[in-house]
């Protein structure tokens, strides 16, 4: 069936004013004009989304989300449980990348990549890191480096925790070796190759890193290190290594993404290095969507300077070439937003509309089979 999302104001992420996004199998067939009565002379099926007085974007990319839920480091009561299509898709987020994170012995690698095959099934697009905090790192087959190159879902190794008390405490020779394993088997594979870098609490911040830099044999952009927005000093060591060439992410999980973008920015670092992640365990994934509107409608920036560092960006750096861009032959993500408060109106994911009007039109497949009646909602107060 062919998708087309008439009436809309396109952010490819860079503007491109009103046009047409016409998608079929999957794919995004044109951009522009579309001729109704061509379609209807073709005599093939095809839905209409109506994108009248909104923005049509990319869907976003979500390169950090715990998807088989938190690790519940207060005790095995506090694990939180793991992430399905409509959680996700509800706020615009097409594309997910799992990560285990302190606990790789009950949330095994295994159990990762079978959700992200889950989650694949039901109409999202979805990948993994490989590993975890551990050492030596998790991994479903004999290595990192094997993952990477024979997992199709796999594009990397990581969470890998630094200068953080729950981490390995790897030696600058042991960092060394992973990011050669992983850029190995990336380069070998035609993926990304990247590692993914937890960055801690710990007054060491980055250096582990500059360490393996300053010894020779490795690049920063192989690096691609995420939770920088801890304290304005690891942001100011981030901006330093993105400059060389590392790739930085800020989570949003407490909902000021907005005063990092600024900081990094106003201290030099390459806007197209940076990304947005929700980190999603405990808080969900929609943090992601809320970041992208509270920076455009409550901190004044402009839409086409935040979508990149949820779509385009992202995509890149992460080597999914079909991705995070609105252009003819990309994958049919597209999210549709009302241009006053940025609400999300459509998602469709792969040519699939899960999204329309605002309401769910998607379930994940296990319901057909289930009589089970679960409502949990947290009494977190919500930030947005």
């Amino acid at each position: 069936m062919f998708t087309l999302i008439t009436n809309g104001e396109v952010y490819a992420p860079r503007p491109l004013g009103r046009a047409d996004v016409l998608i079929a199998a999957g794919r995004i067939v044109r951009v522009g004009a579309v001729d109704r009565r061509a379609l209807d002379a073709l005599g093939v099926e095809y839905r209409v989304l109506d994108a009248r007085g909104c923005y049509v974007v990319p869907g976003f990319i979500d390169p950090h989300v715990h998807l088989l839920g938190g690790s519940g480091e207060s005790g095995f009561n506090t694990q939180t449980p793991e992430f399905h299509l409509s959680e996700i898709v509800r706020d615009g987020t097409t594309t997910v990348v799992g990560t285990l994170g302190v606990d790789a012995t009950m949330k095994t690698m295994a159990g990762l990549l079978a959700r992200a095959k889950g989650l694949k099934a039901d109409g999202l697009n979805a990948y993994v890191w490989t590993g975890g905090y551990d050492a030596p790192h998790a991994s479903i087959l004999a290595s990192v480096r094997e993952d990477v190159m024979f997992i199709e879902e796999v594009i990397g190794a990581g969470e890998v925790a630094i200068s953080d008390p729950r981490a390995m405490q790897l030696t600058t020779s042991q960092i060394a070796k992973l990011l050669s394993d992983t850029h190995v088997g990336g380069m070998l594979a035609g993926k990304a190759g990247l590692v993914h870098f937890h960055v801690g609490e710990l007054p060491s911040r980055l250096q582990p890193l500059r360490d393996v830099l300053d010894a020779g044999g490795v690049e920063p952009c192989w690096m691609y290190a995420t939770h920088l927005n801890r304290t304005p000093e690891l942001m100011r060591e981030g901006v330093e290594l993105a400059r060389r060439g590392m790739f930085a992410d800020v989570d949003t999980i407490e909902g000021d993404a907005h005063r990092w973008l600024r900081l990094y920015l106003d201290g030099g670092g390459p806007p197209e290095n940076l990304t947005f992640s929700s980190d999603a365990s405990a808080t969900g994934p929609g943090k992601l969507y809320q970041a992208v509107r509270s920076c455009v409608v409550e901190h004044d920036f402009a839409l086409e300077q935040i979508l990149p560092h949820v779509t385009s960006n992202t995509a890149r750096i992460l080597q999914l070439p079909q991705k995070g861009q609105i252009a003819t032959g990309r994958v049919g993500d597209v999210v549709v937003l009302g241009r006053d408060d940025l609400e999300v109106v459509h998602v469709v994911s792969r040519g699939v509309p899960l999204v329309e009007d605002g309401r769910l039109t998607a379930s994940e497949a296990f319901l057909d089979i289930s009589d089970r009646d679960i409502h949990m909602v947290g009494t977190k107060e919500q930030d947005g």
